[in-house]
């Protein structure tokens, strides 16, 4: 449970972290809350290490345990909506000393096994050995996707701000997770999985809002944090990442569209830059330019502009026809 106030909502926004992608995904590889919509990235991802491991000697013992929690300094809330990876590593690097020990010890207890009571014993040198593997493993991991990831955490903030807009909080929370509801100035977790109601000792300011594409199917939300608090939840329309643009498009769609255009839109199953289909598909940027032309005429797809980007979705009518759920 979150108690917010009217200057506590205010200050609530969206954040995208590459960090928190990279931290996500390795603990789906620890078998953490495994999520079965990430099976082909994860298939890649296993392919990848087998040919190549990764030393992640300082941070795998503290991001996959048998404990119910990690430290929450490994994920800071980012100070902008966009952070790059480096400026998430530098705030990570930042966090005192002093917050690493008790946020190690919250974990742990206070008999620490040997990565924690090393990493207590010199958090700044620690803290930047965990940096350089998590920069490694992002480089690695998530890099070779990140255009594709960043398009549905943009589509999917795009998205909840509209809700936020239109309905405040009210209309934000009663949509984010099905187990987050908004009562009376609180927002609340609950749910099967959670047995009691947690209490959330808030961080300074709002609430960061973090969608996340290689996450568990659950809303995470740390008890304690030295930074704002973030809220981190599955971000919509992570089920078509993977697989749009691999299968080929209904033949009723192609004869309405022809195959290019029914190509597009299948690949538009998930939200895409124009930089992307052009990949994915294997055709100029300007010859995508001119089908999207014509869907976005046709009321099949939709753009909206995130930072320097344009990036392209389907209306409910292209969905509809591309058998996306949205």
């Amino acid at each position: 449970m979150i108690d917010l106030g009217v200057a506590e909502l205010a200050a609530t926004r969206f954040a995208i972290s590459p960090l928190s992608e990279t931290v996500s995904g390795l603990q789906q590889l620890g078998d953490l809350d495994r999520n079965p919509l990430h099976l082909r990235w994860l298939r890649w991802a296993a392919d990848e290490l087998a040919r190549n491991p990764l030393d992640l000697s300082h941070t795998w013992p503290l991001i996959v345990s048998d404990r119910p929690n990690w430290p929450e300094f490994l994920v800071p809330a980012p100070l902008g909506s966009g952070a790059s990876i480096d400026d998430d590593l530098a705030a990570l690097r930042r966090t005192p000393a002093s917050q690493v020990r008790i946020s190690l010890r919250r974990v742990f207890g206070e008999d620490l096994p040997a990565p924690a009571a090393a990493l207590a014993e010199q958090p700044a040198a620690g803290l930047r050995a965990i940096a350089a593997e998590l920069r490694a493993a992002h480089d690695r991991l998530i890099a070779p996707h990140w255009s594709r990831i960043r398009a549905v955490l943009d589509a999917d903030v795009i998205h909840r701000a509209k809700q936020m807009a239109a309905g405040g909080a009210e209309r934000l929370f009663a949509d984010l997770h099905p187990d987050l509801r908004w009562r009376d100035g609180r927002l609340i977790l609950g749910g099967a999985r959670w047995r009691v109601e947690r209490v959330v000792e808030r961080g300074p300011g709002g609430l960061v809002l973090m969608p996340v594409v290689l996450g568990s199917p659950y809303v995470l939300i740390k008890k304690r944090t030295s930074t704002q608090t973030t809220v981190r939840y599955p971000a919509r329309g992570v089920g078509a990442l993977w697989t749009a643009g691999t299968q080929a498009p209904a033949g009723s769609t192609v004869r309405l569209l022809g195959r290019a255009r029914a190509e597009l839109l299948e690949a538009l199953r998930s939200p895409a830059t124009t930089t992307d289909l052009a990949r994915l598909l294997g055709i100029t940027p300007s010859a995508v330019s001119q089908h999207l032309r014509v869907l976005r005429e046709s009321g099949l797809v939709t753009r909206e502009r995130s930072g320097r980007s344009v990036l392209y979705m389907t209306t409910t009518l292209g969905a509809s026809l591309s058998g996306t759920v949205i």
